[in-house]
């Protein structure tokens, strides 16, 4: 499967292992900036500010997003940050760490929509 904006979220959740709400939360804050738990939930239609909470506190422990303030986060470079959660999975997994093109090609897709969101 070619990655491409339309099924990038399948993506990183099956190549990089993380939840469906940790997948949303990472595309939301890659494509839109820097955001707080409140920001993240009205974006992705949630009641409940702290399910995005959540999921980005896991995001900052899984090397993908940094920490602003205790409710404010912001995406690495997708790059960066696609690249950090695969070596940490293979880490867990016990399997060594290697080129991946499926996983290169996240970041790529998501880098014009950073860059996008960061540049306006």
């Amino acid at each position: 499967m070619a990655v491409n904006l339309s099924n990038v979220e399948e993506a990183i959740i099956s190549e990089l292992k993380v939840s469906d709400d940790e997948a949303k939360v990472f595309l939301a804050v890659v494509k839109k900036g820097k955001m707080d738990a409140a920001k993240i939930s009205g974006a992705l239609g949630w009641n409940d500010e702290q399910r995005a909470l959540a999921a980005a506190k896991s995001l900052v422990s899984r090397g993908m997003v940094i920490e602003i303030t205790k409710t404010e986060f912001e995406s690495l470079h997708p790059r960066f940050a696609i690249t950090n959660r695969y070596r940490r999975r293979c880490e867990e997994e016990d399997v060594p760490f290697k080129k991946n093109l499926k996983v290169d090609n996240i970041g790529i897709v998501l880098e014009k929509s950073y860059e996008d969101a960061r540049t306006k």
